[in-house]
């Protein structure tokens, strides 16, 4: 657990600012800048960064976040990592975690030095690749130019048993073994990686983790190569290498991924060099292991739209199905989800190869969505000419659409499933059992969308948004905290009151404290609506103070009816009549605040 107080701190002296417009070409409008959204296409500039408030939003889409949050979208890395990359870059070091146990310490220091043994490993591959014309030979054949093979490092592992005597003397250390370089069989040691081509596999930092090999051309199918392995061959698992986590070539692919705002999964390495070769930048690929959520998630982080490629046979259909099983809770309605069927006997290496760049984009553009993939593998499975198989259809379809989180999508899919089983969309929701999804159960990104004031509580809470500072002044007592507005703020008030001096950081860490929680998306569009209301502090403090008054007042008139009508009753009791005259004179007397400021007792 990274501490709250080096948070606070790194939001502090990290600017924004200067953050974004690494990434984002920014201008100076007011006292905000402004640029194109990188986190979908527009044409119009409706993206801002508050340098004030130390966060960003964009009034076309909604994304909204501070420095770590634009990190984690935009880079497409992990919550700890984005805060090692920002902490980094302002000369600041990252709290050691401290272990509990000894042995926690020791895997600690093994997964630093793994990492070190890798990057010498592929050093080594790279050398060799240049000393072999066998295995250059074989890339130029696959149509690889030499700038393509340098910028996805690839290397050749010699056929050797033992060529990594030459870059680690020490070839019976243990970190070998661990690292997955090195095979230990009944006291012998050989190598895992013995002539293949290497394809090293970086994490989202841009450090080595493991490499994926692949026999050279024609000898994966002769004798020698049975004895070799499979033609592909991965890493094992390793302390720093967990295969449901990583995808091959997201370092190489995170730029062309946002340009295009696509990420494109393949199955192989070669097919994510080859598509690279020929113009298509944004693919990546699993490495050997089904898709898993994490691939969706990393991968929705950064693009706009995600599409799967698979071989159009029953293996390819299998992969697909499961891979559209893993992605429905994760699915949102602003991000399709595609699934790519590539003709018989064709991979993405040779349909682009064969076809060109053009007709390869237009298949990957025009792929079915995962509605679409979902309700043509339903309807294969059921005969929906028979009440029998609409019945099947309809059980069938039911533990998906409760996987489904994305409300319009899921409602989408509901009327099509109900128009397919002949009934209404009642009928549907009722026999599927179908409820409305929470919105902090959506994995989706929080789209803090601006909306005008609706109540006392919101305009309490746009107030505090501005200045977060201010929510410690507030009178809890007043706030019903049974609506969403009011538990906001008496959240913030707590939050607030616990860290008194927060600096300029107030805003940027109110996004920490709500993010990915049930009142997030209020609290953000808060703070969206805020960048509007142009307040300095001075006249948000005197809002809240009226909007308290109005609050009171409200409070007040409600137990003053409840005591006017045991009144009328002769029910009231001798306290009671002093509390009712006591509390119309507090009426009339905030009423009259109110008036003096020129505001009413509306």
């Amino acid at each position: 657990m990274i501490p709250e107080s080096f948070k606070q701190d790194l939001l502090n002296r990290v600017d924004i600012v200067e953050v974004v417009s690494r990434y984002v070409q920014l201008k100076k409008g007011g006292a905000n800048y402004l640029g194109l959204c990188p986190f979908h296409n527009e044409k119009t500039p409706s993206f801002t960064v508050s340098p004030a408030k130390q966060f960003y939003h964009c009034f076309g889409c909604g994304a909204h976040g501070n420095a770590i949050g634009f990190m984690m979208s935009y880079g497409g890395l992990g919550y700890v990592d984005s805060i090692k990359e920002l902490a980094s870059s302002v000369g600041m070091q990252v709290p050691e975690w401290q272990p509990r146990t000894p042995q926690e310490a020791e895997r600690r220091e093994r997964q630093t030095d793994l990492v070190s043994v890798l990057e010498a490993a592929m050093a080594f591959y790279r050398a060799e690749l240049k000393k072999s014309p066998r295995a250059i030979e074989y890339l130029k054949g696959r149509g690889l130019s030499g700038e393509i093979a340098a910028r996805f490092r690839i290397g050749y592992a010699p056929e050797d048993w033992q060529s990594l005597r030459a870059p680690f003397p020490d070839y019976e250390h243990q970190s070998l073994v661990e690292a997955g370089l090195v095979v230990e069989n009944e006291g012998k040691r050989y190598d895992r990686f013995r002539d293949r081509i290497m394809f090293p596999i970086f994490n989202a930092r841009g450090a080595v983790v493991g490499f994926g090999g692949r026999l050279i051309g024609e000898s994966d199918k002769s004798d020698s190569a049975a004895q070799a392995g499979p033609k592909y061959l991965n890493s094992p698992e390793t302390p720093v290498f967990e295969k449901g986590r990583e995808v091959y070539g997201l370092v190489q692919a995170r730029d062309a991924i946002r340009a295009a705002g696509r990420a494109l999964v393949v199955e192989g390495y070669m097919d994510v060099v080859a598509l690279a070769q020929f113009g298509v930048g944004y693919s990546v690929a699993t490495l050997g292991t089904a898709t898993t959520p994490v691939h969706v998630a990393k991968l929705l982080r950064l693009a706009d739209e995600l599409v799967f490629s698979f071989d159009g046979d029953a293996a390819g259909r299998k992969a697909a199905w499961r891979a559209l099983e893993v992605s429905l809770p994760l699915a949102t309605d602003a991000k399709p989800i595609r699934f790519l069927f590539l003709p018989e006997d064709d991979d993405p290496d040779s349909y682009i190869r064969n076809r060109g760049r053009e007709a390869f984009e237009r298949l990957v553009r025009e792929a079915p969505t995962l509605s679409g993939f979902l309700l043509s593998e339903l309807r294969a499975g059921a005969d929906l000419s028979s009440a029998e198989g609409r019945s099947k259809y309809l059980v069938a379809a039911k533990p998906h659409l409760h996987k489904l989180t994305a409300p319009a999508l899921r409602l989408q899919l509901l009327k099509e499933i109900a128009d397919a089983a002949r009934v209404s969309q009642e009928e549907a929701r009722q026999l599927l059992e179908v409820k409305d999804a929470p919105a902090f159960a959506r994995p989706a990104p929080a789209r803090a969308q601006q909306r005008a004031p609706v109540s006392h509580e919101w305009n309490l809470l746009a107030c505090v948004a501005a200045y977060p500072r201010l929510a410690a002044e507030l009178d809890l007592a007043s706030i019903d905290a049974r609506t969403p507005e009011g538990r906001a703020l008496t959240e913030i008030a707590h939050w607030c009151r616990s860290v008194p001096d927060i600096g300029r950081s107030a805003d940027a860490m109110l996004i920490e404290r709500f993010q990915d929680q049930p009142g997030g998306e209020l609290v953000f569009s808060a703070q969206a609506y805020s960048i509007q209301l142009k307040l300095t502090e001075a006249e948000a403090r005197e809002q809240l103070r009226q909007r308290m008054w109005k609050l009171d007042i409200e409070s007040k008139n409600r137990v003053i009816e409840e005591l006017r009508k045991r009144l009328e009753q002769g029910a009231l009791t001798k306290d009671e009549h002093v509390r009712y005259g006591r509390m119309i004179a507090e009426v009339k007397q905030l009423e009259q605040k109110l008036m003096a400021d020129g505001r009413g007792p509306t």
